[in-house]
């Protein structure tokens, strides 16, 4: 049977040259990163050497990136740190409806604490409403979070819009660009945010390993308590190999990048029009023009069938794809950026997430669509709303 991974945007493989940079450091420069000793140091070194490297890779500097445990943390670092600097001033916070679980879920426990948060609506391809943002902004605004391009869909937003928009009102200004980091060239001073988020396994990086971009000069408390790590403002031991990892899948990711989005996109863009011409019934969620859009990303919701029972169809057929986030799998409520988009709840229910990568060939396409072709068509078989000549039956 064959093995195909079409869920690149949950997570990715860690490349062996990434793996092979990180050995040295779990077996041979195991020195804790603080310590003072000559092992200590070597650790450090390797660590101020992936730092410069990540900050050179998206135009920032050395002392602007701070390494995290991965996205999530690096999003809730932002909503409580600059919540928690910021509370004399103002406790309002304006963020998009289809930010990721870890923005959403920690701007609920906010509320609980004090804060508000008004949540801006999107378009019915998923970019965010600028006139409802402008609108919502209060004298006691402290900052303003739209995600870079959205894992579900695969939205590009317009972030330097919205930074212009942010900065007019003396607003401070976060992206979430875990999903597009390693999707495009990203160069925080050309984008002019305050803080952004990123994590290395989306781009052939190791797991558990993130950073967050703070602009000089940006206010932000503490997440986690403890040593006097990460310039005092993060707590924990250096994951030293992690960081090392993180560094050198950046690195290789950017010397490949334009030819690797044009032959990714590719194989998207068959994908999404041999699914189109060949399955009836069938809706493309998020953008239409394939360049504002991630270019691994299609997303579609199938009428008449549950995604879940496409989705295990397709892995039996050795295919791996996603209903979703793979963060908010566990949840039996639709797509909260299904519906944010204006998808009917019962159509929501019945969407995957199809994400391509490097790997993938276009035999991997061609397999993929004739596959689901014949799951569409057994479980509209069985579907009590569905007939064979497309007719909705009487309920």
């Amino acid at each position: 049977m064959k093995e195909i991974y079409l869920d690149h945007a949950a997570t990715t493989k860690l490349d062996e040259r990434v793996l092979k940079k990180m050995m040295p450091y779990f077996t041979e420069y195991y020195g804790n990163a603080n310590s003072q000793h000559g092992m200590g140091r070597d650790a450090q070194k390797a660590v101020d050497e992936a730092r410069d490297e990540i900050a050179s890779l998206i135009g920032a500097k050395p002392s602007e990136i701070y390494f995290t445990s991965g996205g999530t943390e690096s999003d809730n670092w932002v909503l409580r740190g600059v919540c928690k600097a910021f509370a004399d001033k103002g406790k309002h916070v304006i963020i998009s409806k289809i930010e990721h679980a870890a923005m959403l879920s920690t701007a609920a426990e906010l509320e609980k604490e004090g804060f508000e948060f008004s949540y801006i609506g999107v378009d019915k391809e998923g970019f965010i409403d600028l006139d409802e943002l402008k609108k919502a902004i209060r004298p006691d605004t402290i900052l303003i979070s739209c995600m870079y391009a959205n894992n579900e869909v695969g939205t590009i937003e317009p972030i330097k819009e919205i930074v212009k928009i942010a900065h007019e009102h003396k607003i401070l200004c976060h992206t979430d660009a875990v999903q597009a980091m390693g999707a495009m060239r990203i160069n925080v001073g050309e984008l002019g945010v305050d803080f952004m988020s990123f994590s290395a396994h989306k781009f052939n990086g190791p797991k558990g390993m993130g950073a967050l971009f703070v602009k000089t000069g940006a206010r932000l408390n503490r997440l986690i308590s403890g040593g006097h790590q990460e310039r005092t403002r993060r707590g924990g031991t250096t994951n030293v190999p992690g960081v090392v990892g993180f560094a050198e899948a950046l690195k290789l990711t950017y010397e490949t990048l334009d030819e690797d989005v044009k032959y990714v996109a590719g194989l998207r863009d068959r994908f999404i029009k041999r699914v189109t011409e060949e399955i009836p019934y069938v809706k493309l969620n998020g953008p239409r023009d394939g360049s504002k859009r991630l270019p691994n990303n299609a997303d579609f919701s199938f009428e008449y069938i549950e995604g879940e029972s496409i989705l295990f169809s397709l892995d039996l057929a050795g295919i791996a794809v996603s209903s979703g986030s793979a963060c908010s799998s566990g949840s039996l409520e639709p797509s909260h950026v299904l519906l944010a988009l204006g998808v009917p709840e019962e159509l929501a229910h019945g969407s995957i997430r199809f994400t391509f990568g490097k790997e993938n060939t276009v035999e991997d396409v061609d397999y993929t669509v004739d596959k689901l072709k014949e799951i569409v068509e057994r479980l509209r078989k069985m579907s009590p709303l569905f007939k064979l000549d497309g007719t909705v039956k009487e309920v």
